[in-house]
């Protein structure tokens, strides 16, 4: 049923995988307004035949996203529903989104976001890992994993199927001894977790013919003792550019309690 909507942008999270994962509200909405924007028209008319709407379709996506954006602005000004979906889940998350909001914020248009699937959440539920504080990190980047090594939470990566054993495989290098969950196909009939240490997960993946499906990577937050060595290892960094290998070591030594031996090497490390 058509419902009535006031002239403004909604935010229409969308299934990410299983076609009845959408709910009755935005059902609805995508019936009731005037156009429709959309990463993809093609992915997007699949699901919009599957519940017989028919409503004309627009691209906003990275390579057209300040054109479409003053589309949009323009068409809401002009007192018009606009309804933003993305191929999957949740439009914005890892989407160029977030600038259409802050214009619409600054012209004081409305907006609205409804609730709905998104993987990041789904993946970490399905994880077994600790939910009490969980950090969302996009698609990964070895230097951006670098800085958040020490994060004291549950780490979430999306990540395609061609580089998933590529990125594990760096991510072994940064985040040492750390627990790995990849789940794939969420809601699909091959939904899978594959879990356990990363040469075990890569070698689970290794093995088959093929990798397919979105995946979702989410690692156990750092042990005291790993994130004890971190914070050492930066402060040998910074002594570094002042003193000597032999000084740092003695101040490393008496500030944390560990022999100079110890303090010794870890400064020699840092120092290659």
């Amino acid at each position: 049923m058509d419902v009535e909507l006031k002239p403004g942008l909604y935010i229409v999270p969308t299934p990410i995988g299983n076609l009845k994962d959408i709910t009755l509200r935005a059902i609805d909405y995508l019936k009731s307004c005037d156009v429709i924007y959309c990463e993809d028209t093609r992915v997007t008319g699949q699901l919009l035949q599957n519940y017989s709407i028919k409503k004309p379709l627009f691209t906003y996506h990275e390579h057209n996203a300040p054109k479409a954006r003053e589309q949009i602005l323009e068409k809401i000004a002009q007192g018009q529903c606009i309804c933003l979906v993305s191929d999957a889940g949740m439009p914005l998350i890892s989407d160029p989104g977030y600038k259409l909001i802050r214009e619409l914020q600054v012209r004081g248009l409305f907006f609205t976001a409804l609730p709905g699937p998104c993987a990041a959440i789904s993946a970490l539920c399905l994880s077994g890992m600790p939910t009490n504080q969980f950090f969302f990190a996009g698609f990964y980047e070895s230097k951006m994993a670098k800085n958040i090594k020490t994060v004291p939470a549950t780490l979430i990566f999306y990540e395609s199927a061609r580089r998933v054993i590529k990125t594990l495989e760096s991510m072994a290098g940064i985040f040492n001894n750390r627990l790995v969950v990849v789940v794939r196909e969420i809601s699909k009939i091959y939904e899978e977790s594959i879990f356990g240490t990363f040469s075990e997960v890569c070698e689970s993946l290794t093995v088959r013919d093929a990798i397919r499906g979105e995946m979702v990577i989410v690692l156990s937050p750092p042990k005291e003792e790993e994130m004890a060595v971190d914070a050492i290892s930066a402060q040998i960094t910074e002594l570094l550019k002042t003193n000597s290998l032999k000084d740092v070591a003695s101040m490393i030594s008496e500030i944390h309690g560990i022999t100079k031996k110890q303090a010794y090497d870890l400064a020699l490390a840092q120092k290659k």
